[in-house]
Formats: structure tokens, C-alpha cells, sequence
């Protein structure tokens, strides 16, 4: 993936799953703060950073304390996760510092000659990136503001 992307290896990968239960069982369990907004905001564009488990490739968590896990609302990665039986990484389709697309054929000419399998389910919605927060710690903190509002995300806790 670094290869294909020309992504520098200090860029953390982030994580997709099939659902809660997957990310349970790879990852250990979500904290009440991870779990009440799993429960309100997956599937779709939020990403918790957790704790990664140690036996965890330190490619994916970038060397760092966190690992970023999100449940897509779109169903191909979903079914893919559950195809596999386990967590995939997951970046957006372009070279590294390069717009991304949701269009196919521009990730077929991009990268498409340093990949060995492209799976063409179509255009995607597109939108603004995932709302990453923070959840290993003892407060949830905003760390890229997205497609879920703060404002919601804080709402949900403090509905707890």
C-alpha cells in the first residue's frame, strides 16, 4: 500500500470492518465512550482511534500509540471484511498528496499498474472525510473534524 500509494510509512493506515463485533474481536473491546458512538454513528463516516493490540503490525499504527477503525456505510468493504474474517486497511485511491477520486477508471490509471487487484463496485458518493476521534484515552478528542459534526459526537456522549 505504501508502495502503490507513494505513502510516506509515517502515515498511520486506517482500519475498516465489517462491524462492532469484528472490531471487538481483533482489536479488544470498545470502551463505553468507543461502544455509545459505535452504536450511533457505524455504519458511517466516523473513525475511533483505539489502542492498538500488540500483535498489531507497526506499519499500520505508523509506530504510534493509536490505531484508526471505522465501520463504512458502504456495504463492498463491509462484505469484503467479512469475506476475509478479519480487519483491512483502507486509504483513499490516489497518490499520496493527490486529490482523491470516486471514480474507477481514474484510480485504474493512477495506480492501477502497482496493484494487483482492483475491484470496481463503481463510482463512490464521495463527501468530506471521516470525523476521527480520539477514544483511548479518558476524555474522547476531536482530532480531524469530518462528515459527523463534533457538536453530534458530543451530544451522543453526553447522552450516556
Amino acid at each position: 500500500m505504501f508502495d502503490a500509494k507513494r505513502r510516506p510509512e509515517t502515515q498511520p493506515l486506517l482500519l475498516v470492518a465489517e462491524g462492532v463485533a469484528q472490531v471487538s474481536r481483533q482489536l479488544g473491546d470498545l470502551s463505553a465512550q468507543a461502544a455509545r458512538l459505535a452504536a450511533r454513528f457505524w455504519p458511517g463516516p466516523l473513525t475511533l482511534l483505539m489502542t492498538p493490540p500488540a500483535a498489531l503490525a507497526a506499519g499500520v499504527t505508523a509506530g504510534s500509540d493509536r490505531v484508526g477503525v471505522r465501520v463504512p456505510a458502504h456495504e463492498v468493504p463491509r462484505a469484503l471484511c467479512r469475506a476475509a474474517a478479519r480487519l483491512l486497511t483502507a486509504t483513499s485511491a490516489n497518490i499520496s498528496g493527490e486529490p482523491p477520486t470516486s471514480d474507477p477508471d481514474v484510480v485504474e490509471r493512477s495506480i492501477g499498474g502497482s496493484i494487483d487487484v482492483l475491484l470496481d463496485a463503481g463510482a463512490t458518493p464521495g463527501g468530506p472525510p471521516s470525523t476521527i476521534v480520539d477514544v483511548a484515552g479518558g476524555e474522547a478528542r476531536l482530532v480531524r473534524a469530518g462528515a459527523v459534526a463534533w457538536e453530534e459526537v458530543q451530544a451522543c456522549l453526553r447522552r450516556a
